[in-house]
């Protein structure tokens, strides 16, 4: 078997210690199929020494959740990745731009299509109610600009104390309500090639859809012509070569599709939802060794 790398968690973050486990058997069931050994080994074991991960011929940065709480660290580890010119999939650089969600306002100036956003140096009452004034909107989205998981992200009413606001660079975007009968809708491409797609929507009450907040997860078997757009558009936007991509979207009131994510570093890729269970990342894999 061929064996490469799969960076993992901090193992000081216990975060995500009972959801990233299942997902690197999955992966590992994957790759399996192609004869690729996945050897698991912590990101944060390489941040300052790449010697380490120099005899694999390809590493995938898949399953390092948790890495926005750590962010100084995070990128001093794709420098380090960088200058050693290790064989990641995504590129190092990817994983340093992506690590940002600033990424967003290149893509907007590319002509991707996204919610509005206002970017913001830091959040204060003042800066929520100047939003509230600009947008229009009866709610707000506000969260920081690194982040994950809904890490700190808060839906504002006009008036409502902020509470634990996001520390340093934020966005705020209009709430869009349409996230809680129509979902967030995610497009799964494994070097280019569209693989499977999964529709995720929050309980009642609730606004985050992911799995730790009750997210209710579905397969896609056919995705709408306008999410597969959006979808080509955010990859033809991108000037590296991708190995693996999520495109997670969403549909406003009038049925026009707004990019939220583009997630290149550490995505769950729903391969228990994949009715290939993981075979085209598989291949893509191999053509990369």
């Amino acid at each position: 078997m061929t064996r490469i790398a799969v960076l993992t968690p901090d193992p000081a973050d216990l975060s995500y210690a009972s959801q990233w486990p299942g997902v690197r058997d999955r992966l590992a069931a994957a790759l399996a199929l192609e004869g690729i050994e996945a050897v698991a080994t912590s990101w944060t074991d390489h941040v300052t020494d790449a010697a380490g991960l120099a005899g694999f011929p390809l590493i995938l940065p898949m399953i390092v959740w948790g890495y926005h709480r750590d962010h100084r660290r995070w990128l001093q580890a794709c420098a380090t990745w960088t200058a050693a010119d290790l064989p990641l999939a995504n590129p190092a650089a990817v994983l340093a731009w992506n690590s940002d969600k600033t990424y967003l306002a290149r893509l907007a100036e590319r002509g991707v299509p996204m919610p509005e956003t206002i970017w913001s140096d830091g959040v204060t009452a003042d800066t929520v109610a100047a939003a509230f004034a600009s947008t229009g909107a009866d709610q707000l989205i506000v969260k920081p600009t690194v982040s994950g998981g809904a890490w700190r992200t808060l839906r504002l009413s006009p008036g409502q104390p902020i509470g634990e606001a996001p520390e340093g660079s934020a966005m705020i975007q209009p709430y869009l309500p349409t996230i809680e009968t129509l979902g967030e809708t995610s497009l799964l491409f494994f070097d280019g090639v569209f693989s499977h797609a999964v529709n995720k929507r929050p309980v009642g009450g609730e606004f985050r859809i992911q799995v730790q907040f009750g997210g209710l997860y579905t397969p896609v078997t056919d995705p709408p012509a306008g999410a597969m757009a959006l979808a080509r558009q955010v990859l033809a936007a991108i000037d590296e070569p991708l190995l693996y991509a999520r495109i997670d979207m969403v549909s406003d009131a009038n049925g026009n599709w707004l990019l939220m994510e583009a997630e290149l570093i550490e995505p769950d890729l729903y391969l228990d939802h994949d009715p290939a269970r993981g075979a085209g990342l598989a291949r893509a894999v191999r053509a990369r060794l």
